[in-house]
């Protein structure tokens, strides 16, 4: 069971709630988003309906769910939320009506390096800052990442630049540091089953970029979600990024229905990580539009002003030559679909 929270209600409204459920024997958890608070029940739902919640002050409504992902089941949110990345004059929406595209380097390398492709990412209209400041990589061997050092890059670059940063965190001991820098925190696919760091990263009061994991179902996906949701966060946008196949000419399998099915289930924004899946700079262009078509909400796009260095992936970052023909595609697509995109036409 869900119980739905007014707009306005008040946090002495929302504890009354969870206090009467907890003193029933249930537990209550608490998750708030840029619009609502929803309180999540567990426990025995026959007894819960005899506690008068709909009738409590503050209490819109509540919703029995079958769906074992409670709070980001659209059963109870029928209208799909938007996620507000950054603060003050720094904020930039990610959800319906808006195409929202977040680009810059797989990895920071170099201060030089990231303001160069944060200036390429502004040519491409994005509004959101990604770059890798901690990097998983399959091989122990691979680099890393620079830490703090990257970090503290992308928060000078972001000062200039003047675009939210999302950036990744790998370890349930780095969210705090992470959080300090960055206004959106990513969980890569292969953390996607990492709950305790699912759980800190749900604890950090800071959104969630949250990436299906590469062998994992939506709905795995989405109980991902939940757990960061149910540590009381609800500012998260799940990201499709190809997943493992059978197929080899690609280096991920983009599951484009996975768009249009996650937003049916939940309330949640869906955005497309085209670099990923494809693999290949010449598969973005054609992978991005296919993601506009099928309603992604936005696209997670690697730009480098040098590919051929590029210490990660560098084999699918666009270069400042390929950004004409990636803006004239995405304008023609957000227009199609009726979202704004904030590129200046070529």
């Amino acid at each position: 069971m869900v119980v739905v929270m007014h707009a306005a209600a008040t946090e002495a409204q929302v504890s009354d709630v969870a206090d009467r459920v907890t003193g029933a024997g249930g537990e209550a958890f608490i998750s708030r988003g840029e619009s609502r608070t929803i309180i999540g029940l567990i426990g025995d739902l026959d007894h819960f309906g005899d506690l008068g919640l709909d009738g409590m002050p503050g209490v819109d409504h509540t919703v029995r769910i079958s769906t074992p992902y409670k709070l980001v089941s659209r059963d109870h949110h029928p209208d799909r939320s938007t996620v507000w990345l950054g603060h003050g004059d720094i904020r930039t929406p990610i959800g319906p009506g808006v195409l929202t595209v977040m680009a810059g380097p797989c990895a920071v390398e170099t201060d030089e390096q990231t303001l160069q492709a944060a200036q390429l990412a502004r040519q491409l209209g994005a509004t959101v800052l990604r770059g890798g400041a901690y990097k998983p990589r399959t091989s122990p061997y691979a680099f890393q990442g620079l830490g703090p050092a990257g970090l503290q890059i992308l928060a000078d670059v972001r000062s200039e630049i003047g675009l939210p940063i999302v950036t990744e965190v790998v370890d349930a001991a780095d969210v705090e540091i992470v959080a300090e820098y960055a206004d959106m925190l990513q969980i890569g696919t292969r953390n996607m089953a990492n709950f305790a760091l699912l759980q800190a990263a749900g604890s950090a009061g800071k959104p969630v970029l949250l990436k299906r994991g590469m062998s994992a179902t939506i709905e795995e996906w989405l109980m991902a979600a939940e757990y960061v949701a149910q540590r009381g966060n609800l500012d998260i946008v799940l990201c499709e990024r190809g997943i493992r196949t059978f197929e080899t000419a690609t280096r991920n399998t983009l599951d484009i229905a996975a768009v249009p099915v996650a937003q049916a289930l939940s309330h949640l924004p869906v955005v497309v990580d085209p670099s990923h899946s494809g693999g290949r700079k010449e598969l973005v262009e054609p992978l991005s539009r296919a993601a506009v078509a099928v309603g992604a909400d936005g696209l997670l796009v690697d730009v480098h002003p040098h590919p051929e260095l590029a210490r990660v992936d560098g084999a699918q970052a666009l270069a400042a030559e390929d950004l004409v023909g990636m803006t004239e595609s995405l304008h023609l697509m957000a227009s199609l679909v009726g979202r704004s995109y904030s590129a200046p036409s070529a």
